[in-house]
């Protein structure tokens, strides 16, 4: 009576396959994930270029642009001298630092039509890390420590 044995060969070929799978599957997954961060100068000089990578753009949101529709919002990005009109459309609603002046980071393609496409949005509130205005009134903690003098 003979015995079978199973040919090593079959479990090579198998192991190479899933290894390949699994290595494809990381190169394409990483792309998608990649975003170049531009300037809005930048952005505006890529050419067509442009129109074909995941990009991350920040400004300052300029005072009375925010349109606000459901969960999306529309807006401009001011950079300098530079504007950027960008819309949002995303599952979460923007953040509650959102608001003009805040400094914001747009991620997302631009389009042919001018419009930044963004899917994701962050915002950080200008005024909350600006310096105090002299003569204003301290904003967090101000009770003054307690010292002790040991002798």
């Amino acid at each position: 009576m003979a015995v079978q044995q199973s040919s090593p060969l079959k479990f090579v070929i198998a192991g190479a396959l899933v290894v390949a799978v699994i290595v494809w599957l990381a190169i394409s997954a990483g792309t998608q994930a990649k975003s170049y961060y531009v300037t809005i100068a930048e952005l505006q000089q890529m050419g067509n270029k442009a129109y074909t990578r995941h990009l991350r753009v920040a400004g300052n949101v300029k005072p009375g642009s925010i349109e606000r529709a459901g969960t999306g919002a529309t807006f401009t990005l001011v950079e300098l001298d530079k504007t950027l009109r960008v819309q949002y459309q995303g599952a979460e609603p923007p953040p509650d630092t959102f608001k003009d002046d805040a400094q914001a980071l747009a991620i997302g393609t631009y389009g042919r039509d001018g419009v930044f496409h963004a899917v994701q949005l962050q915002a950080k509130c200008a005024s909350k890390y600006a310096p105090a205005k002299p003569g204003a009134t301290p904003t967090g903690n101000t009770t003054p420590l307690a010292t002790t003098a040991s002798r």
